[in-house]
């Protein structure tokens, strides 16, 4: 175990270095000529759909010809993206500060920024000139860092206090606690706000909808992708970008790495892989298939020293919607995978799952993989759900090369 993960484990910590953070922050940005200044900047937080909105507004702009800059949980860059190796959404403020001016020098005019409420918490996003705000959703999660809901909420309220604009989920009941925060803003939905999508239709492939005279369509799946393409819709229309330029920025983006990924090699059944890891990330993914009529088998585990509240409420989610359940490793890191695992176990059980017969365990995440695929039949869908992009998993011992997507075709192409 390292010094810092020690740490860590002492009550107080986080609050402890957050003066260490200040100072590191205003470090990085004195040091790179608060390179962010030069730039208009749209912050996007919330608990789940970050990326995929990211991307979505990232795509949006530059292909409405406005050079912009990126950094997700994915990827960063500006017209060729570099995979965020790391862990980390937000990344520390050094390396922010040096990506960002980076970005400034290659031309850009906007930049798109993941945010995290860690990130705020612990100023990383220090001098940041937020033109933009927008908020996905929120729901539970990092409550082994921010201890409360309440705590989790109000730290990513410093975005909407920074910003000059923002654009809310009112289907969200935190909204309202944003709108106070807010100078000014405006807001979306499917139920609720002013600007509301309509005549939804979802299937496998992709979404559409209506939005007053615009028809939209995006080719991720899921009723969470309404969500997260009305918002980047909000934030063209506020850039003053064109209706037509609008539809056909959203359209083009053919997907984004690690959420609703379907893998096909020719297989007779559905290969899904997304980042799901919360208990309302995983509960929407199973609402974008919920039509789907055969075997739904799902592979999942939990990270270590990680919130570990959820682990019995995700396995009792999976059990509810997967017919068959392979319970796995995630980043354990220095956690032992076998205790997390029975976590989830545990809650797949109240659900009436039954060990051996359709829940199992395999610790080896390329053997519960592969043991998912071979369970699978025609026209049956396979969720690989947890890692999405990632490139590593981390184990005691450290990171090791691992990829959802890589192994899942790997795997499949064995099979033909």
């Amino acid at each position: 175990m390292s010094l810092k993960s020690s740490l860590e484990k002492f009550p107080f910590y986080n609050t402890a270095v957050l003066p260490y953070h200040y100072a590191q922050s205003v470090v990085a940005g004195t040091k790179n000529h608060w390179p962010a200044k030069k730039l208009r900047v749209i912050g996007v937080t919330g608990t789940n759909g970050k990326t995929t909105t990211c991307f979505m507004i990232w795509h949006l702009l530059n292909s409405a010809g406005l050079k912009t800059g990126l950094m997700t949980t994915v990827a960063w860059g500006v017209d060729e993206l570099e995979a965020e190796l790391g862990h980390m959404t937000t990344v520390d403020s050094v390396t922010l500060n040096k990506r960002i001016k980076k970005i400034v020098d290659s031309g850009a005019e906007f930049l798109v920024l993941e945010v995290t409420s860690h990130a705020l918490a612990e100023f990383r996003t220090l001098g940041v000139p937020f033109e933009i705000a927008v908020f996905t959703n929120l729901t539970h999660e990092h409550l082994d860092y921010h201890k409360t809901f309440t705590r989790y909420r109000d730290a990513k309220g410093k975005l909407f206090k920074k910003a000059k604009f923002s654009i809310l989920n009112a289907d969200d009941p935190s909204a309202e606690y944003y709108k106070k925060l807010s100078l000014k803003y405006i807001t979306y939905g499917i139920k609720n706000g002013e600007n509301r999508a309509s005549d939804i239709k979802l299937s496998v492939s992709g979404v559409k909808y209506s939005y007053g005279d615009m028809k939209i369509e995006t080719k991720i799946p899921g009723e969470f992708n309404v969500y997260n393409s009305l918002a980047a819709v909000l934030v063209g229309k506020k850039l003053g970008l064109s209706n037509k330029q609008i539809e056909n920025g959203i359209k083009s983006l053919e997907s984004v790495e690690g959420r609703m990924n379907i893998i096909d090699e020719g297989q007779p059944f559905t290969v899904i892989v997304d980042y799901a890891h919360t208990p309302d990330a995983i509960e929407k993914v199973f609402d974008a298939i919920k039509d789907h009529r055969a075997k739904i088998i799902s592979i999942h585990g939990g990270a270590g020293r990680r919130d570990n509240s959820t682990r019995f409420i995700r396995g009792a989610i999976l059990a509810k919607y997967s017919d068959l359940v392979i319970i796995t490793e995630d980043d354990s890191r220095d956690e032992d995978p076998e205790k997390i695992a029975t976590e989830f176990i545990k809650g797949a059980e109240k659900e009436g799952k039954i060990l051996g017969k359709d829940l199992f365990k395999e610790l080896n995440r390329e053997k519960a993989i592969k043991k998912a695929l071979e369970l699978a039949k025609k026209d049956d869908i396979v969720l690989v759900l947890g890692k999405g992009h990632e490139k590593t998993i981390l184990r005691a011992d450290g990171p090791h090369d691992f990829e959802d997507a890589k192994v899942v075709k790997e795997l499949l192409k064995l099979r033909s």
